[in-house]
């Protein structure tokens, strides 16, 4: 039971990691360190490092919540630890 246990978390921690590294590349990557090169690209008037600074990283945070609920259903279901 406690390897099971342990491939669960594991799993879990996986995912967790992903979903963070994808948010840390949109917001500090795409807003700060790549904006300069996206903002040769234009949305709205705006460039897309701006936008991404200001709209965009919102916008992934909040599918990226949606992800990770998601996955973790599926996970639980998986494991049959999901809620009832």
């Amino acid at each position: 039971m406690k390897e099971v246990y342990a491939q669960y978390w594991k799993r879990h921690l996986r995912i967790i990691g992903v979903l963070l590294v994808i948010w840390f590349l949109v917001s500090y990557g795409f807003g700060i360190v790549f904006a300069d090169q996206l903002d040769a690209i234009r949305i709205g008037g705006f460039g897309l490092g701006f936008w991404f600074a200001q709209q965009g990283s919102m916008y992934v945070f909040v599918i990226i919540i949606f992800v990770y609920v998601f996955l973790m259903n599926r996970l639980d279901r998986e494991f049959g630890v999901e809620e009832i």
